[in-house]
C-alpha cells in the first residue's frame, strides 16, 4: 500500500504525553514545528522501552564513535500538556530507532499499526510501499529530553504494590505474591528495530528480556497492566 512520511527534520517540541486519569490514560506521542503539530497513540510500555533505548542508544553512540552526548537529563524543561485538541494520525504499531552520523542525530520512526506484519525493509527506509510513517531528527540533548520526559509520564499513572509490582486500585488490591501465587511479568512485543546487534545490546529492560519483538495489535485499557488472567498455583 502507498505510504505517507512526515518527516520532521528539527522539530521544535517532541513529546509524550497523556489524557484521562491514571488508570484510564491513553498515551500520545507529539511532534510540532511551526504550526505544524501532529500526534499518534500509542502504547505505555512502547513509551517506556523506547525512552529506555534512546539513552542506551546515546550512550552507544559516544561508546562507539567518541562522540560528544550529554548525561542523561536531571530535570524536564518542558512540563507543559500535550497541545489540544487531539486528532491521532494513527496507533503505532511499529518503530524504528537509528542514528544519523551526518547530521549528528538520532532517527525515531513511528509506523502505523498493519493487519500483516510489515517488510523490516521499510523501516528508516523511503520506500513508497508500506505503513504511513512519522519519522523525527533529534538531537543528542533533545532525545535525552524526551526520555526524562517520558519516564515521568510512565511513572505518573497509578502507584505499584510493592510485593507484585502491579498498579494499586483505588477500590482496593488483590496482591498475587501475598495470596501465595506467582504472576510471571510480560512485556507487550511492541518494538521492532533495524539493527539486530544495537537491539540485543540495548535489550536489558528486564533481566530475561526478549529483543525480538512483534507488532502486538491488542487495544483496549492503555494504563493497564498484563496479568488479568486467573493467577495459577505456584509449586
Amino acid at each position: 500500500m502507498a505510504r505517507t512520511i512526515h518527516e520532521f527534520r528539527e522539530p521544535e517540541r517532541f513529546v509524550a504525553g497523556t489524557v484521562g486519569q491514571p488508570g484510564d490514560r491513553t498515551f500520545f506521542l507529539q511532534v510540532a514545528s511551526g504550526a505544524q503539530v501532529l500526534s499518534v497513540q500509542i502504547e505505555k510500555q512502547q513509551v517506556l522501552i523506547l525512552a529506555d533505548r534512546l539513552g542506551y542508544l546515546l550512550d552507544e553512540v559516544a561508546r562507539r564513535f567518541g562522540t560528544h552526548v550529554p548525561p542523561e537529563a536531571g530535570d524536564v524543561s518542558d512540563t507543559s500538556p500535550l497541545a489540544m485538541p487531539i486528532d491521532a494520525e494513527f496507533h503505532v504499531g511499529s518503530m524504528g530507532l537509528g542514528w544519523d552520523a551526518e547530521a549528528a542525530a538520532v532517527v525515531v520512526e513511528l509506523l502505523a499499526v498493519t493487519e500483516e506484519p510489515i517488510d523490516e525493509a521499510v523501516i528508516l527506509d523511503d520506500t513508497a510501499e508500506g505503513p504511513d510513517t512519522v519519522r523525527i531528527f533529534l538531537s543528542a540533548e533533545a532525545a535525552r529530553e524526551f526520555s526524562a520526559r517520558s519516564m515521568r509520564v510512565v511513572a505518573a499513572g497509578r502507584p505499584l504494590c510493592p510485593l507484585c509490582n502491579q498498579p494499586l486500585d483505588p477500590g482496593g488490591h488483590i496482591c498475587a505474591r501475598s495470596n501465595g501465587y506467582k504472576r510471571d511479568a510480560e512485556f507487550s512485543r511492541s518494538l521492532e528495530f533495524v539493527d539486530p546487534e544495537v537491539l540485543a545490546m540495548l535489550g536489558r529492560l528486564v533481566p530475561g528480556f526478549d529483543a525480538a519483538f512483534e507488532v502486538d495489535e491488542e487495544t483496549g485499557d492503555e494504563d493497564s497492566e498484563p496479568g488479568d488472567d486467573e493467577p495459577e498455583p505456584g509449586s
